[in-house]
C-alpha cells in the first residue's frame, strides 16, 4: 500500500482537502491524532470524505504492510505557533520527518522556506531518496517563501503582490490565516486587550495599515469575510483583495506521485 504523507502547517489544511477531494485515486485517508486536527476533520466530514484517525504508533510501518494496490494519504498537521520561532520550527519539522519516514513511501512538506530554515530539507534527507523521498513546495524555479507565497502561485507572483502593496504595510490573509490570526499573533484569550494594544503599537511603528484578502476560491473555511472584517475593525485597517490559486499545491502533489511511481511519466 503506497503511503504519501503530507506533513503540513495547519494553515494549509484547506489546500490538502482540495487535493483529496479532487483525486479519485486516493483509497484511504489517515489523519494523525496530535491535538491539531479537529478543524480539519470537520472539513473532511463536511465534504463527505471518510478518514481514519490514528496515533502514529498504531499504524504499521511500511516494511510490515501487506502488498496491495491501495493508495493512502496520511496527513500530519503541525501547530501554527512554531512559525514565531524559525529555528524551533526547523528542529520540529526535521524530528517529525525522521519519525514518520518508517510509515511513509514519500513525504510532501506543505511548507515553504519559512525564514530560510527549510531551504536544505530535500538535500538533508537525500539519503532516503530511494525508499521515502522528501519534497517541499516549489514553484517553477525554487522553493516558495511561505504559505502565502504558495497560495499566490510562487515567488514571482508573491514579489508582484508585495510591490503592488509596497506604498503601505499590508497583511496578506488567506482564509485559514484570517481564521487563525489571533492564534498566530498570540492574542491572549484571557486578556486580549493587552496583546491587541501591543499589536496596534507595532503596526503603527512598522507602518502596517491594510489587510488584503487572498481569494483561494476554496470554500472550506467559511468565516473568511467575517474574520478579515474583525481584524480590520480592531486595527482600523483598509481591506483590499487579491487573487490566489492552487497551482503550486497541485503541481507539487502530482510531482510527488510521479516520484513515488504512482504516475508513469
Amino acid at each position: 500500500m503506497p503511503v504519501m504523507t503530507i506533513l503540513s502547517c495547519k494553515i494549509l489544511q484547506d489546500e490538502i482537502i482540495h487535493l483529496l477531494e479532487n483525486d479519485p485515486e486516493v483509497d484511504e485517508i489517515c489523519v494523525i491524532k496530535n491535538n491539531e486536527e479537529q478543524g480539519f476533520l470537520t472539513k473532511l466530514e463536511n465534504v463527505g470524505l471518510k478518514y481514519d484517525l490514528k496515533q502514529l504508533t498504531d499504524i504499521p510501518q511500511v516494511s510490515g504492510k501487506a502488498d496491495n494496490e491501495k493508495y493512502t494519504i496520511m496527513v500530519y498537521l503541525v501547530e501554527l505557533a512554531l512559525h514565531e520561532f524559525p529555528k524551533i520550527l526547523r528542529e520540529e519539522v526535521y524530528k517529525l520527518l525522521e519519525g514518520i519516514t518508517p510509515y511513509s513511501d514519500g513525504i510532501l512538506l506543505f511548507y515553504g522556506l519559512c525564514g530560510n530554515v527549510l531551504d536544505r530539507v530535500e538535500e538533508d534527507f537525500k539519503d532516503q531518496e530511494s525508499t521515502c523521498p522528501v519534497r517541499i513546495l516549489r514553484d517553477e524555479k525554487r522553493i516558495v517563501d511561505d504559505c502565502v507565497g504558495a497560495t499566490l502561485g510562487g515567488g514571482e507572483e508573491y514579489l508582484k503582490a508585495l510591490k503592488k502593496f509596497s506604498d503601505q504595510g499590508t497583511f496578506l490573509f488567506t482564509p485559514m490565516y484570517a481564521h487563525s490570526w489571533k492564534e498566530i499573533m498570540r492574542v491572549d484569550p484571557l486578556k486580549p486587550e493587552k496583546t491587541l494594544k501591543m499589536l496596534r503599537k507595532v503596526n503603527e511603528i512598522t507602518g502596517y495599515k491594510r489587510v488584503a484578502k487572498v481569494h483561494t476560491r476554496l470554500g472550506y473555511t467559511t468565516d473568511f469575510d467575517e474574520k478579515v472584517e474583525e481584524f480590520a475593525r480592531i486595527f482600523d485597517f483598509e481591506i483590499l483583495e487579491i487573487e490566489g490559486n492552487q497551482q503550486v499545491f497541485s503541481k507539487c502533489y502530482v510531482s510527488m506521485k510521479k516520484d513515488m511511481g504512482l504516475i508513469m511519466i
